[in-house]
């Protein structure tokens, strides 16, 4: 490009030879008698002109020329050098993905289902499986979802991915607190409760039990937990719970004790017709039931012992206060031990990153140890610190109970029957006497749990990257690592309590699964979002609601519908992944309306009822 060309598109740059021109003095032969216009003064300095132009441009050409050409190349090789490795990185990351899937899938398929002895926690080694083979599920799929991760791995996430309908949501404010009655005297008698399972079944256990007292006007005694053979802990109330905040919390309500008088110690309740066990009080029986059946029972002998007490308590109908005190007592009046709230906010901490950042409900968890989450760095953006949690409901006990197949053929089919003979017998029995649904009938009903790789197909194609940090709730996932190798390789960043937590950190809670569940349920309401697999499981009722009534409508949960999957996962081997990616964001965007809780449903799911929440409408 020439000198002239560059003045003319740049008014403000004067040229070279201008710049010479005007500096020539006035007495310069060239402006002497300039006012005659001789023309051949004229014709003089237009030739002396041109010719000091001609020199200057034959100058400068050969070097702008040269310039620009090597900024060109340089540019052209840097675009080509970006092109290469873009396309390089995309197909290394494809090649590195796919290469662990199907390593993941050789290991899988060299070991059957798992013998009991020989079930595996996330965090343990694993143990030498039996001989026998597994296909590896949906294969195709998982490696069009590698295909989708890293060809996605510098897009922007779906727009709601981390967001519930704020305004519907937010309406809802939590309003349990509120009562509008005299505390009760409890001069009835006395009820003690012994809850079955595990932390979760035990605190709605504990929340209907403070109902009934209140209904039959009796003393409550501070309630005990029965060992399970399942979950194997020895852990009371006292070392969950902070007893004397739930007593003092239900003062307005109900009359507490922490143990029976000396009086009635030494009874024996069975003999005496004391006892009442599950078997004697159907599931979600009504109130008039308690009226009828255990009031006479209590005034007669003046205690009554639930033992068991599992969903014994139903929902509707009940009186208005009745149920806001279910809520009261659930989210109010439990609280964690210190031990456990100390723990958990550390295990926040880490989740984040370190990033100094309060969750909203931090303070409705871990107490005056909230705190301690907003020590840690103050300049990384809050996104980079936020996390899914997951609660992957694949236990043993889940699978067994659930009657479903899951690829391992008969020997998992033998597995756990042997496991429902020894822990469901009631169940077992059911299924050797009684016709029921075939496995392909209860998937296809969406009755059976979402597997590891289900689950992880189902996220990928909502939208979440690779490089989501993911809090995975529970650890004795039933197949163990090789049952997880499509998660962890998929989702790298992927921990749970075990291997986020150092050896001296978890140690206190080790042997007590109550206390592990507690760090669970923790991590799993304070996320910022959460996704359940099973919505029968009690820990993701329990944390879905706790999130819906603490959370400000700030807090989504992703709640697949089973049954729609179920018919997105049968056409695997054909359906393409922008098809499935689809469907599967539309399934569970259905879900994600706010709606007020139905009759007869869980208060402890979905507070949203005048009973437990008020609306600013």
């Amino acid at each position: 490009m020439s000198s002239s060309s560059d003045s003319e598109s740049n008014p403000g740059t004067t040229p070279r030879h201008v710049h010479s021109l005007s500096s020539t003095p006035k007495s310069s032969p060239l402006f002497r008698d300039s006012g005659s216009g001789s023309a051949q003064e004229s014709s003089s300095l237009s030739r002396l002109h041109s010719a000091h132009r001609s020199s200057q441009d034959e100058k400068i050409h050969p070097r702008a020329r040269r310039k620009v050409g090597r900024v060109w190349h340089r540019r052209r090789v840097k675009v080509i050098v970006g092109v290469i490795g873009s396309v390089g990185l995309f197909f290394l990351t494809n090649w590195w993905m796919l290469s662990r899937l199907y390593d993941a899938g050789r290991g899988v398929k060299s070991s059957s289902r798992i013998a009991n002895s020989s079930l595996i926690s996330v965090q343990g080694g694993l143990k030498k499986p039996n001989k026998g083979e597994r296909p590896q599920i949906h294969s195709r799929m998982l490696a069009l979802a590698a295909h989708a991760l890293a060809d996605g791995q510098n897009k922007p996430e779906p727009k709601g991915l981390w967001e519930e309908p704020v305004v519907p949501a937010s309406v809802w404010r939590p309003c349990a607190h509120q009562r509008n009655w005299e505390p009760s005297e409890g001069n009835n008698g006395y009820i003690l409760v012994t809850a079955n399972g595990g932390i979760n079944q035990q605190r709605v256990a504990v929340c209907n039990a403070v109902v009934i007292a209140r209904f039959l006007n009796a003393t409550l005694v501070v309630p005990k937990f029965l060992f399970s053979s399942v979950w194997r802990d020895v852990s009371q109330f006292s070392d969950i719970y902070q007893e004397e905040h739930f007593v003092n919390y239900l003062t307005p309500d109900i009359r507490i004790v922490k143990e029976l008088p000396k009086e009635l110690q030494s009874l024996d309740l069975e003999a005496i017709g004391s006892v009442v066990t599950d078997v004697d009080i159907m599931k979600e029986s009504r109130l008039s039931f308690y009226r009828k059946n255990i009031l006479p029972i209590l005034l007669q002998k003046r205690v009554v012992h639930f033992v068991g007490f599992g969903n014994r308590l139903a929902f509707d109908p009940i009186p208005f206060e009745l149920q806001r005190l279910r809520c009261r007592c659930n989210f109010h009046a439990l609280r964690f031990v210190p031990k456990i709230q100390e723990t958990g906010a550390l295990l926040l901490k880490k989740m984040r990153q370190n990033v100094r950042r309060s969750g909203p409900l931090d303070h409705y968890l871990v107490g005056p140890f909230a705190e301690s989450t907003m020590k840690g760095k103050k300049n990384r953006a809050a996104k980079s610190s936020r996390y899914l949690a997951l609660h992957l409901r694949f236990e043993i006990d889940m699978v067994a109970h659930s009657l479903c197949d899951f690829g391992g053929g008969e020997e998992e089919r033998q597995e756990l029957e042997a496991f429902r003979e020894i822990h469901f017998p009631a169940l077992a029995l059911l299924k050797k006497t009684t016709k029921l649904p075939s496995p392909e009938e209860l998937r296809a009903d969406g009755q059976c749990p979402l597997t590891p790789e289900e689950t992880v197909l189902m996220l990928v194609a909502l939208g979440f990257n690779r490089k989501t940090h993911i809090f995975l709730a529970g650890s004795q996932i039933y197949g163990g690592r090789s049952r997880l190798a499509a998660l962890t390789t998929l989702y790298p960043n992927l921990v749970t309590k075990e291997n986020l937590l150092s050896s001296s950190e978890i140690e206190p809670f080790k042997n007590f699964s109550s206390q592990l569940a507690a760090l669970d349920f923790i991590g799993c309401t304070a996320a910022d979002a959460f996704a359940i697999t099973d919505s029968g499981s009690q820990l993701s009722s329990l944390v879905s609601g706790y999130r819906i009534y603490y959370g400000g409508g700030r807090l989504p949960t992703v709640r697949p519908n089973k049954r729609r999957l179920a018919s997105i996962f049968l056409k695997n081997s054909t359906i393409e992944w922008s098809m499935f990616e689809k469907r599967v964001r539309k399934a569970v965007r259905q879900t994600k309306t706010i709606h007020r809780r139905s009759i007869s449903r869980s208060v402890y799911r979905n507070p949203r009822c005048r009973e437990c929440m008020c609306t600013t409408e």
